[in-house]
């Protein structure tokens, strides 16, 4: 069942059990899954009364849509807006994927990365990839309907934000190192709180040009200087020593890496599985067709506990279904953050 828009005065009477119409009346007696679509002035959206309400239904195992940030009416702007027709109906499907299960993730927040970054050479050229945010944006949609806040960290992402979801846009690697590091600790969100889990499925550019030019850098006839590159930070690796040093081994967040190779051999798997330090690898054969662009994807998943999970080629939904499976199998000892 989905309701779009709803509204505040609709929520209010939703989470007190009203039935006082047809539609409060089918919500109350409904045992399949429900997703409300808020729409509402940013005011009512961050009014007490309305975040109670939300908490309250999503407790009870609804799933509650954040509304998108844009022009509301008149001349308002801000949160409130109602997501997308394509963008609710993507997350209908993707709920209606998994039945009528309890909303796993709900009351958990998960930071997902996205896309590839871009090193510029000059104002016109940079080093970059053929990844385009797929894969990614299919692991926040689905963990949307499996209750979770979301905060997407996108790199030069085209296609349209996932209904409900938080997105920051980057460029660089160095940019997503910062907007994925206070979007995982907490900082301007929540004080000292660690996301429940990090999944960095975007494609992280290893090296960039050392110096940039501040002028377009021009064919004259003479061969060209150089490219001396510098490398980038590694921001799986970073993450997991940040964590070690914050919680230690018992209140770890959950971290996920993805790994997309040309040679995905167990042993090298099982080595960047331990140079990064985190809890799940998943490596994803890519180049011929496969993994960049795509709406499909394959892969091996493999647990610092020495599990390893095939994934059968399919769509990138169903992957990002089965990761998040492996994720809340990962977080019941991580529930206390200090």
């Amino acid at each position: 069942m989905v309701v779009a828009p709803a509204t505040a005065d609709l929520m209010a009477r939703a989470a007190a059990g009203m039935a006082g119409d047809l539609l409060t009346a089918t919500l109350l007696t409904a045992r399949c899954p429900v997703l409300y679509a808020p729409a509402m002035h940013t005011e009512m959206w961050e009014h007490p009364a309305t975040a109670a309400n939300v908490a309250l239904l999503r407790r009870r195992g609804a799933i509650v849509l954040d509304p998108a940030v844009g022009r509301l009416t008149g001349q308002d702007s801000g949160a409130g807006r109602l997501p997308e027709p394509a963008a609710i109906f993507a997350a209908a499907t993707r709920l209606l994927a998994r039945g009528p299960a309890v909303p796993d993730l709900a009351g958990r927040r998960v930071v997902v990365s996205a896309g590839g970054t871009r090193e510029e050479i000059d104002p016109v050229r940079f080093i970059g990839n053929w990844s385009t945010g797929t894969q990614g944006y299919a692991l926040a949609r689905t963990a949307v309907t499996r209750g979770a806040e979301v905060i997407v960290v996108a790199a030069n992402v085209a296609l349209p934000d996932p209904a409900g979801v938080k997105v920051t846009r980057v460029v660089s690697a160095r940019e997503m190192r910062d907007a994925v590091l206070s979007a995982a600790t907490g900082d301007g969100h929540r004080e000292g709180l660690w996301a429940d889990a990090v999944v960095m499925a975007a494609a992280v550019a290893d090296y960039r040009p050392a110096a940039r030019s501040p002028a377009k850098i021009k064919k004259d006839g003479r061969a060209p200087e150089p490219i001396v590159l510098a490398e980038n930070p590694d921001i799986l690796a970073g993450l997991a020593a940040e964590r070690s040093a914050r919680y230690g081994a018992d209140h770890d967040p959950v971290l996920v890496g993805f790994a997309a190779e040309t040679d995905t051999s167990p042993e090298g798997a099982r080595a960047k599985l331990a140079r990064k330090g985190c809890d799940l690898l998943v490596v994803n054969p890519v180049g011929a067709g496969l993994g960049f662009g795509t709406p499909d994807n394959e892969a091996v998943v493999y647990g610092s506990d020495g599990t390893l999970t095939p994934i059968p080629r399919g769509p990138k939904d169903t992957l990002a279904d089965v990761v998040w499976d492996l994720v809340v199998a990962r977080l019941p000892r991580k529930v206390s953050h200090g």
